[in-house]
């Protein structure tokens, strides 16, 4: 949010239903999609800017899913995709194989949700263009490692999107 923002970049945070303070029931990962497509409609109404989309874990897994397909977005970018099974769920990110707009993945070498091999092996299958970013010490939510991740975005942002 914070290297986003920096760009000047209205930025919207939310939390998916059943989240929070948030109405409703977690859907796993169907519904949520829908929110993030309204989340879109929204910023794409009330501000009329190319969109860069930016999701965490599970928000990135089922975000990305939304943002693939729509001409709004110029750019996507996740951050601590899981790749691993979480308390038995799957994420099934194999839509990635066509996703051919600018992609950056940002993970910390010490996710809990998926160990670098992981994530390669599946960063392999998707689409160019994209990067993958692993932060050095970092973990799911990296702890102790949040301004390298935000430089490391607003670096991929600022040369993706020529700013």
């Amino acid at each position: 949010m914070k290297a986003l923002n920096g760009f000047g970049f209205p930025v919207l945070r939310f939390n998916f239903r059943g989240t929070g303070l948030s109405e409703g029931e977690h859907d796993h990962g169907k519904g949520e999609v829908d929110d993030v497509r309204t989340a879109l409609d929204w910023t794409d109404r009330e501000f009329h800017l190319p969109l860069v989309f930016a999701g965490f874990s599970f928000g990135a897994a089922v975000g990305l899913r939304a943002v693939c397909d729509d001409s709004r977005v110029k750019a996507a970018i996740g951050l601590g995709l899981p790749v691993a099974p979480i308390d038995g769920r799957a994420y099934d990110v194999s839509f990635l194989s066509s996703c051919i707009k600018p992609k950056l993945f940002v993970s910390g070498d010490r996710d809990q949700f998926g160990t670098p091999a992981q994530l390669e092996k599946v960063i392999q299958t998707v689409a160019d263009p994209k990067k993958l970013v692993l932060i050095v010490g970092g973990d799911h939510f990296f702890e102790g490692r949040l301004s390298e991740m935000r430089d490391t975005v607003a670096g991929w942002v600022s040369g993706t999107l020529n700013l």
